[in-house]
């Protein structure tokens, strides 16, 4: 049976170590013991109590350390895990194949080499706010090696190396985007996005920008929900439409919502040919790629098309609607979300509401 204990030791300078320590008996008679010590007790007590589990369920030398390059390797193979894995978390995961924190060996990483690897991405321009999806990553996929893998690691170091580097501004979390069009970039994206369009008229797919544009901000939808809309899930009567797997970060698939087609959103899809089941059956990327491309003709920077949600978001609440009314419109669960990341007000705005 398997056990630990924390004992505190003071170092010649004045410094307080606490150790843990792992037993293992069998017949009364210890078979096992291994101890590990840190600078803060909850870290002991974490460290304790996940190899006092590894080892009931393991046993004594049952597991292995690998490189975490092997590591990765392993994650990136397994079809349950991978097909699973969002675009942004594979990209980063294979990046990390490809960086110098790869040669080190599972259980052995330190809070040193996560500092070291954050210094040197740090070194070639990286953001601090996309460093952060390194570690990040990197927990999350360390935490799934002894359960799945049968491969010993240390995510507990996660714990005492996070704040670290937050301090030294290796890592910080993204901040608050606010960014809204003003009347004028609209007018003079959908001028361009006009051009854009009859210039492709001849296409055998002419994707309709300025619909798509305007439907985006009046329904608050993802670039790809719209492009994923079908015609069979569209209630013409109540005017909503099923949006299917809506992003949510904590289902991932199966998360279908119905919203309400508000303003003039509904006319919009109504008026689109119904050649085909998806009601705007355009690449999204393509949509995407053609709005940066006449943003950038236009001189107009800083500017993303999901800035079009927040667009969206913030009218719905210049109009007078509630938080939860919005959130039937966004698909939001957090209302904090969606009240903090999704909402801008322009200040202007008020007199309007104040003469109505």
């Amino acid at each position: 049976m398997a056990s630990f204990s924390i004992q505190t030791r003071t170092l010649a300078n004045g410094e307080i170590r606490f150790k843990a320590t792992v037993t293992v008996k069998k017949n009364s008679s210890i078979i096992h013991r291994e101890a590990k010590t840190f600078k803060r007790k909850e870290l002991a007590r974490t460290w304790g109590r996940n190899k006092t589990s590894e080892l009931e369920e393991f046993g004594i030398n049952q597991s292995k350390a690998s490189s975490i390059g092997e590591l990765l390797d392993q994650f990136i193979d397994d079809r349950n895990l991978w097909d699973n894995t969002g675009r942004t978390k594979q990209y980063v995961i294979k990046m990390l194949r490809d960086c110098d924190i790869a040669a080190i060996q599972s259980d052995q990483l330190k809070t040193s080499d996560l500092i070291e690897h954050c210094k040197i991405r740090k070194a070639t321009g990286t953001k601090p706010q996309t460093i952060y999806h390194d570690i990040a990553y990197l927990r999350s996929v360390m935490k799934k090696s002894l359960p799945v893998f049968n491969i010993k690691s240390s995510p507990e170091i996660f714990e005492e190396a996070v704040p670290i580097l937050i301090d030294m501004k290796l890592v910080g979390k993204s901040t608050k985007r606010t960014r809204r069009p003003t009347e004028d970039e609209i007018e003079r994206l959908k001028e361009g996005l006009l051009k854009r369009q009859e210039f492709h008229a001849n296409g055998k797919m002419r994707i309709p920008y300025i619909d798509i544009l305007d439907f985006s901000i009046l329904t608050c939808m993802r670039i790809g929900e719209v492009c994923k809309l079908r015609w069979d899930d569209l209630n013409e009567a109540h005017k909503t439409i099923l949006i299917r797997d809506r992003k949510d970060p904590r289902k991932k698939e199966g998360n279908h919502m119905i919203a309400p087609l508000l303003g003039g959103s509904f006319d919009i899809m109504m008026k689109q040919p119904r050649s085909h089941e998806l009601i705007f059956p355009y690449n999204s990327r393509s949509v995407t790629a053609g709005f940066q491309r006449v943003r950038n003709m236009l001189g107009i920077t800083d500017l993303r098309f999901h800035d079009l949600r927040r667009e969206g978001a913030s009218r719905l609440f210049e109009k007078g609607y509630s938080i939860e009314e919005v959130a039937q419109v966004t698909g939001h669960r957090n209302l904090n979300i969606l009240w903090q990341v999704y909402t801008q007000l322009f200040p202007h705005k008020l007199h309007d509401k104040f003469n109505e």
